[in-house]
């Protein structure tokens, strides 16, 4: 009776033990299970082309030094830029820069023209609506402005609060854009390929914490169906920087 007994258990443990082994088996091939990826090429590190060049002479320039800077006459209330007059920002501006007409601070004379009109004429302003994003991570929105000007021209600067009550320039940068986007703590930059239709420009611009400035951190040129273009109409000829008029 023992020796009866004990052989269909062992045979019971048998097929239990086959059975899952089966399972096993067949849950790879089951929606969800591990599969293999292929074979995995092998990695290639970067070679150096031409090794002798010669070494740069002079030290370069950091390139937030050209972008930073602070704007005279304006102080943040409770260091809030919410509570900044736009306007009054960029107005600073050219009068801390009258003579300057390209670069960081260059606009058009029109443009200037414009800006001392804003108050009797809204409608021709040239500084569109103000935009807030915590672009440092430091938990405080920065100011976020855009400038009209001749030609499809576009300005975009963005501001940060200082600790001492004062207003910073991180970023001016300007282009014929076609569209301006936030995301996350990046600004998306849009404007036309020249010469290469069906394509766009994107720049992303984004908090370097050791030059403390807003820096082009990705340039990009992507391929753009016709119907997601963000520019309806063609823009034109492409300039690559604005060039503005004595006042």
């Amino acid at each position: 009776m023992t020796r009866h007994r004990r052989r269909p258990a062992a045979a019971a443990l048998a097929l239990l033990a086959g059975g899952a082994v089966t399972l096993l088996l067949s849950g790879c091939g089951n929606a969800g299970g591990l599969q293999g990826a292929g074979p995995t090429q092998t990695a290639v590190g970067p070679v150096q082309l031409w090794p002798d060049l010669p070494k740069p002479t002079a030290t370069p320039q950091d390139y937030g030094e050209s972008q930073t800077e602070r704007v005279p006459g304006i102080k943040v209330p409770g260091g809030d830029v919410h509570n900044l007059d736009p306007v009054a920002v960029v107005q600073a501006e050219v009068r801390a820069h009258p003579d300057q007409y390209t670069g960081a601070d260059g606009l058009y004379e029109e443009t200037v023209r414009q800006l001392t009109q804003c108050r009797s004429k809204p409608k021709s302003c040239p500084v569109l609506k103000a935009y807030f994003r915590d672009l440092t991570g430091d938990g405080r929105d920065e100011m976020i402005l855009g400038i009209k000007m001749p030609e499809q021209q576009l300005a975009v600067r963005c501001y940060t609060p200082d600790k001492n009550g004062t207003l910073t320039r991180i970023m001016s940068t300007s282009d014929q854009l076609i569209g301006v986007e936030l995301a996350g703590r990046d600004v998306i930059l849009h404007s036309v390929s020249a010469g290469i239709p069906g394509y766009e420009y994107r720049t992303a611009w984004s908090w370097d914490d050791h030059q403390r400035a807003m820096l082009p951190t990705r340039d990009e040129i992507i391929r753009v169906e016709p119907q997601h273009s963000l520019n309806p109409v063609p823009p034109h000829p492409k300039t690559p920087t604005p060039t503005a008029s004595k006042r």
